[in-house]
Parts: structure tokens; C-alpha cells; sequence
């Protein structure tokens, strides 16, 4: 019996989840290792030729070799099933309802942690582990929170607002306390110079050749056809021309309308039941109020009206000061000034510090007002 628990590690064959298993391994605890298949190119419409990231056997062999050169088992885990009824058919719908969703947030929210932590007590281990760059402390008040990795560059508690009480606090984060630049030199020092030579990517694990737009085609029956002959109009209504369908535009996204109107221009909005891309100037992107919605309160388990948080509303957002105006397990976030981009369907995740407070999914921006 291991003197400091078992634990479930989360390994897909890359540097991080690799050396944070070594690292758990070598600080006492008995390591299980398990590689999460969550999807294959096949069934999601593709010819099955380019699995990429996790989901590709040169990683299960990776993850399997580390696991036996050190003495603990692994395991691969196939929730495909799992994966794809949930995170795959709320990627389509979000973008049909003219959404922008965010695939990883919802995964780790709803299929890996879950599924981890129900394979964890069926093995009897106290522990699941990942190899995030965050970290989770325990308040005086009892509850579980996450803090930003130290990592400014790194850090990934962003997408790990939806972690609910039970699993943060089953979870071990070994890499929230080292910058990358030491995870690197400790992959060379556990005898893996490869790892740390190893391209990470950034893709969507279901969309490796990151055209989410052939995704859709491939997974909606003539969507084309269904959306196509739309309008491109102005922030007064005036019709531009004409677009390829709403789905396969997001507001903030200059590149790729195939219009030309003289002067740079920008998606604003989409209106999915006119099947109308609103385009306007980068002036016309900004926003001081949103509405978010299905919030995870997480530090604390609500705020009073009118607490101040920094409100980040994209992965690689530096955030900005706002005001949270709640109701229920929604609010109303206003921002002490402007922000460009909001994208309903994004995830706003909300800061005290380096504190996560609790994250939502952004429902609609205003006007500013």
C-alpha cells in the first residue's frame, strides 16, 4: 500500500500527463495509468486516415511504455460513446443555434473527469491526476477552488471553471506549480529528450485538420443547402451580400468572408433564424455587458450582487475588471470598460486574483450602454 494513496493519472502519451505521472509516481503514490480514447476520425465522417493528439496509437503506446518502464500499470479506456453523444452533438448544435461552442470546456465539464473519477472508484483509488497547468487549494471556508497555474503561458484553469466540488476535490494537478521550461528538463532528466522535442497541438481533438466547417458538412445531412442564399447585412440592416451559411461564421472573424467592401470588416453577430451575419467595424466588436449562463461557483458557492471580478471570455483573454450581477445561476457581467468579442457560446470565467471564482457560458453581449 502506497504511503500516500492511489491515484488514477490521466496519461495521452504527451510530455505533461507523462512526467506528471513520474512526478506522482516518485513522490510515493501508486500510479494507475489510463489513456481516455475519445473519439476516431471515422466515426465523426472522416476516412479514418488522420487521427492526430490522443486519440492515435503511437500515443496509447507512448503512455503504455512510460507506465511499464516505471512499474505501474495502464490501461486504455474507450469512452467513445460517452464522448461523442455529448461533447460532438453540443459542438453541432451550438454552431446551428449560431454559437460559438467551446468543445474542451464541455469534455473535461461533462466526459473525462466524470468518466475518471467513476473508473477511479472502481479501482479503489482515492485520486484522479492530469497534466493541467492549474492548481486546486482548499478554502477556509471548506470548498475546493482553482488557482492559475504559475505559468502565465501555461496555465489552463480557464477550461476547468465547470469542475464541480466532487471532483476537485479528488483531483491532483502536479504541473500547476512549475513552468513549462522545467517540465521539459525534467522529461530529459526521467531519460524521454523525445517528449520534450514534441509538438503539442492546439487542434480540436475531433477536428485535427482544424476545418470545423467540413466537420459540420460531414455531420449535418445537406446543410448547405439548408443554410445557404443568407444575407451579410450592416449594424443598420442594409445587406452587404451574400454568405455561405451562418454556421460556419463566428463573431470576431475578419479573415474568410469572400466580400469586399472597401475596408476591413468584421463578424458582429449572427442571427441564426434569418440565417443574417451582421458584419461591421472592429469599433463595432466592443461590448460592456453580457449575460452569462449556467454558471459553477467554485471559490465560494455564490457572490453578492455586485461582486468585482476580472471576467476572461477567451482562453487566451488577459481578462478585464467587471461587476457580477447574479440571479438564480446566471449573471449579468458589467465590465468598467470595453471588450472586443464577445462570442456567445464562449465560456466567461470569473478571477479574484489568481482565484477561480466560477465560470458560465456566455449567453449574449449588448450594446454598450
Amino acid at each position: 500500500m502506497s504511503r500516500k494513496g492511489k491515484v488514477l493519472m490521466a496519461m495521452s502519451g504527451g510530455i505533461d500527463s507523462t512526467v506528471a505521472a513520474l512526478m506522482l509516481h516518485n513522490e510515493g503514490y501508486e500510479v494507475v495509468g489510463i489513456t481516455m480514447k475519445t473519439w476516431d476520425y471515422a466515426s465523426s465522417g472522416g476516412n479514418g486516415k488522420k487521427e492526430t493528439g490522443c486519440c492515435n496509437i503511437d500515443s496509447f503506446n507512448d503512455a503504455r511504455a512510460a507506465a511499464v518502464e516505471h512499474g505501474f500499470p495502464h490501461y486504455i479506456l474507450d469512452i467513445r460513446d460517452e464522448f461523442g453523444d455529448f461533447v460532438i452533438d453540443n459542438f453541432v448544435e451550438e454552431y446551428l443555434a449560431g454559437r460559438t461552442p467551446n468543445p474542451c470546456v464541455m469534455c473535461n465539464t461533462h466526459i473525462k473527469w466524470r468518466a475518471l473519477l467513476k473508473r477511479a472508484d472502481a479501482m479503489d483509488c482515492e485520486f484522479i491526476a492530469t497534466g493541467h497547468y492549474a492548481q486546486i487549494h482548499q478554502h477556509t471556508n471548506g470548498r475546493y477552488f482553482l488557482r492559475k497555474g504559475i505559468d502565465d503561458t501555461k496555465d489552463q484553469s480557464y477550461v476547468l471553471w465547470g469542475l464541480q466540488q466532487d471532483l476537485l476535490s479528488r483531483t491532483l494537478l502536479p504541473l500547476g506549480t512549475y513552468h513549462k521550461t522545467a517540465i521539459r528538463q525534467m522529461a530529459h532528466d526521467f531519460g524521454y529528450p523525445e517528449l520534450a522535442k514534441k509538438n503539442e497541438s492546439y487542434e480540436i481533438c475531433f477536428v485535427p485538420d482544424n476545418d470545423y466547417r467540413g466537420f459540420l458538412k460531414r455531420r449535418v445531412d445537406h446543410l448547405e443547402e439548408k443554410v445557404t442564399g443568407g444575407n451579410f447585412v450592416d449594424t443598420a440592416g442594409n445587406i452587404l451580400g451574400t454568405h455561405k451559411g451562418y454556421p460556419f461564421y463566428t463573431v470576431g472573424q475578419r479573415k474568410g468572408l469572400d466580400i469586399a467592401l472597401g475596408k476591413p470588416a468584421f463578424v458582429t453577430a449572427i442571427d441564426p433564424d434569418t440565417n443574417t451575419v451582421v458584419l461591421g467595424d472592429e469599433e463595432d466588436l466592443k461590448k460592456n455587458e453580457m449575460s452569462v449562463g449556467k454558471i459553477n461557483w467554485i471559490k465560494y458557492d455564490g457572490v453578492p450582487d455586485g461582486f468585482e471580478a476580472v471576467t476572461k471570455i477567451r482562453y487566451k483573454d488577459k481578462g478585464a475588471l467587471s461587476a457580477l450581477h447574479t440571479y438564480q445561476n446566471n449573471a449579468n457581467v458589467r465590465f468598467y470598460e470595453d471588450v472586443k468579442g464577445i462570442a456567445p457560446g464562449q465560456s466567461a470565467v470569473f478571477y479574484e486574483g489568481d482565484d477561480v471564482v466560477g465560470g458560465g457560458i456566455i449567453q449574449r453581449s449588448k450594446q454598450p450602454f
